[in-house]
């Protein structure tokens, strides 16, 4: 048996990192699995350090696709997100198609072009999987496919998270860290105010941003009008940020909207208190004031966050359950055999 996994995306962030997850799980179980996405350099990088197989396209169409399913010849395509979903219907023929939703998306929530699309999609798919209740749920369409969903939270290697911790020798001394795109999505300008606030009671404030986007430059531009150059530190991609997050005294997430975000369950794992937007599947992770704090308003955020750089007692308490929930959260044989069982496998991982 051999799978294809389909993406349409430049970058690697959760969904990207979960889909090396399942294929080097896999290939020690001696399933050869490949990864099929638009051609960049990050994407080149990361998977070349994982020895992943990379077949890269000029840009995911029906045409680029078919012609790299006719070369590879899978048994089985694993599309991730609705866009890969969607064309891996119009050319996976019969061979059969698994579709693995990674967010709540927005654009799909209501009657667009994305949420139309996807029906395709859904009515070819052998089986649906939702990294969340509220990502099946938000999708317009999604009782139209209840008998073939089900909910798959993602998971980590809580030791490769480990592994790849000590391998960075540096020290870092940040208050908070985020860590993941610059898009609409995770709405980085609102995190620049929440900087602002917390400068005006922490004027020695030390914020770290992890990642790039479209929205960049924008951020980078708000950064600069808050008054803000000596506080936040844009570091770009980074291919390990593992100690970065470990250091920081808190993780910020100011999402719209999220699924399960790799990088909430890397921060747990690590006890690292996640502070976030009340967003869809950060609801399932976090209980407010236990291991994070979920809060809808800046002011709510800011005090929150001021509680965890003030108070180390707390922080460690926090820390603490985080580390416990993630433990009891983080189920990796259930996780793999249901993939296991979607591909048609009966034996246990």
């Amino acid at each position: 048996m051999k799978v294809m996994h389909v993406l349409n995306s430049r970058i690697y962030s959760g969904a990207e990192k979960v889909v090396c997850q399942i294929i080097k799980t896999f290939e020690k179980k001696g399933v050869p699995m490949v990864y099929c996405s638009p051609d960049s350099d990050i994407v080149r990088q990361m998977l070349a350090e994982q020895d992943v197989t990379f077949l890269p396209v000029k840009s995911l169409t029906p045409g680029n696709l078919k012609a790299v399913i006719r070369a590879e010849k899978p048994d089985i395509i694993h599309a991730h997100d609705m866009r890969a979903g969607f064309v891996s219907a119009l050319c996976c023929g019969k061979i059969p198609l698994i579709s693995h939703i990674h967010n709540n998306a927005y654009d799909a929530r209501g009657l667009s072009a994305k949420s139309v699309a996807y029906l395709i999609a859904g009515f070819k798919a052998k089986k649906i999987l939702w990294v969340s209740q509220s990502s099946y749920e938000g999708y317009l369409f999604h009782k139209f496919f209840e008998k073939k969903s089900q909910v798959l939270y993602n998971i980590i290697d809580r030791e490769q998270i480990y592994r790849k911790k000590a391998q960075d020798p540096n020290v870092y001394d940040f208050d908070l860290i985020y860590v993941g795109r610059l898009t609409y999505q995770k709405d980085p300008q609102r995190l620049m105010r929440l900087c602002a606030r917390l400068k005006a009671e922490k004027p020695d404030l030390k914020a770290a941003v992890v990642g790039t986007g479209e929205l960049e430059e924008e951020t980078r531009q708000l950064c600069r009008e808050l008054g803000l150059e000596a506080n936040v530190r844009f570091l770009g991609f980074q291919s390990n940020p593992i100690k970065m997050m470990a250091c920081s005294k808190a993780l910020v997430l100011t999402s719209r909207w999220e699924g399960t975000p790799m990088c909430a369950l890397e921060a747990m794992a690590l006890g690292t208190p996640v502070v976030s937007t009340p967003s869809d599947g950060m609801k399932d992770l976090i209980r407010s004031g236990v291991d994070g704090y979920l809060c809808q308003e800046d002011e709510d955020l800011a005090r929150s966050l001021l509680r965890i750089f003030r108070e180390p007692e707390h922080r460690e308490e926090l820390s603490r359950h985080a580390m416990e929930t993630f433990a009891r959260i983080n189920d990796a044989d259930s996780y793999y055999q249901t993939i296991e069982s979607c591909y048609g496998g009966r034996g246990s991982l």
